[in-house]
């Protein structure tokens, strides 16, 4: 019987503001406890109720900028006016481990992790129409009028990368598209980049004839 080491899998997973993104991610790690996070380092302040090293690995601006230029990051991002950065040794580390890592990013933060880590899954999650999106998105009751053409400007440049990504989900039920996700990451953690050593271990129990 073969056990071969697992390696882990890297989801990436983006989509437009509206689309239910938050809602499915959540339901992928409240059934999958596979999941690891690898602490992320920012530029912001702590709020009171962070922690050095758990929450954040808070940093001067100085020193993000710094580590980024060294190529410290797996990706990074300024929103806000502040820096946001994954490493890449601990991601690396964490994936050669066998955990799996879920990254919640905009297409920016996806292009980059896609050339840091080959091997990733990038997952596009597409509204079933600008007009159900706008019906979500009005639905919150946060969006002013200037704040939802904003929004949907942003949605139909981010849409417009989608076609790089491995897999797309349209959200038109939200149901069949936790099914979908859920299917694609179980088939992501049986692809042969994610279990390497299979074939190696299997052949060995065969002898040269």
């Amino acid at each position: 019987m073969i056990s071969p080491a697992r390696t882990g899998v890297a989801l990436v997973i983006c989509a437009p503001s509206g689309t239910g993104k938050s809602t499915l991610i959540k339901r992928l790690l409240a059934e999958f406890p596979r999941f690891a996070f690898s602490v992320s380092c920012t530029t912001r302040a702590p709020r009171p109720d962070e922690t050095q090293g758990i929450d954040y690995d808070f940093l001067s601006r100085e020193e993000f900028l710094r580590r980024r230029d060294a190529g410290y990051f797996a990706e990074w991002a300024a929103v806000h006016d502040h820096f946001y950065g994954t490493p890449l040794l601990v991601t690396q580390e964490l994936l050669a481990s066998g955990r799996d890592l879920l990254f919640d990013v905009d297409v920016q933060g996806a292009s980059q992790l896609r050339r840091a880590i080959p091997d990733a899954w990038l997952i596009f999650l597409l509204p079933p129409s600008r007009e159900e999106l706008i019906r979500r998105l009005q639905g919150r009751q946060t969006e002013t009028p200037e704040s939802l053409r904003k929004r949907l400007r942003i949605a139909a440049q981010e849409i417009a990368q989608a076609r790089w990504f491995n897999l797309w989900i349209v959200n038109a039920d939200l149901e069949q598209a936790w099914q979908e996700l859920r299917a694609a990451y179980i088939a992501a953690t049986l692809s042969p980049s994610c279990q390497a050593g299979i074939l190696g271990e299997l052949l060995e129990e065969w002898e040269p004839e």
